[in-house]
């Protein structure tokens, strides 16, 4: 009998190769989706971005009234398209504190369907609240809570977004 422990998963086994039971189960994982975005309240625009400038050297972009007052943060530098230039960094926004918003930060994950998505988070036994918004020029957006009571939401970026993604990676992959 062989026993093989790491990162405190161990496997005991009769067999030459241990590792089978743990490189077949990472083959058969899903596609990962990314964290693209944070989100927070803030009950007063002004301080808060001139708290996070100040602090950490975050720039806020104030969106207006059509945007629901919204402020874009971006917390690394950018490229000409946009992109966080450093892979793995994000940026994020903060919105209105208000009786009927989220009183914590949230996470948004971007995803390839939102439907799917959506059946996903309600067979896992998430719960889904609402329908999903179109965030203008974005893509669309919903939250849900998970099987923790943790806020989350998920986000589908229209098309043109998830060309210049590829198109991005494409030119990293061609870089190599």
């Amino acid at each position: 009998m062989i026993e093989l422990c790491f990162d405190q998963i161990c496997f005991k086994s009769d067999f030459i190769n241990p590792l089978s039971h743990y490189e077949l189960k990472f083959k058969r994982m899903k596609k990962m989706n990314p964290v693209v975005h944070f989100e927070m309240p803030a009950e007063d625009r002004k301080r808060m971005a001139d708290f996070y400038n100040e602090v950490f050297g975050w720039k806020a972009q104030m969106l207006g009234n059509d945007m629901g007052e919204y402020v874009l943060v971006s917390t690394t530098e950018m490229d000409e398209d946009g992109w966080p230039k450093e892979a793995g960094r994000i940026n994020g926004g903060f919105y209105p504190k208000k009786e009927d918003s989220a009183p914590y930060p949230t996470l948004v994950i971007s995803v390839d369907d939102i439907n799917e998505s959506i059946r996903n988070i309600t067979k896992a036994g998430g719960k889904v609240l609402g329908e999903p918004v179109e965030i203008p020029g974005y893509g669309w957006y919903v939250s849900f809570i998970d099987t923790e009571k943790n806020r989350v939401s998920i986000m589908e970026p229209f098309m043109e977004w998830k060309e210049k993604a590829n198109a991005k990676e494409y030119q990293k992959v061609g870089q190599k």
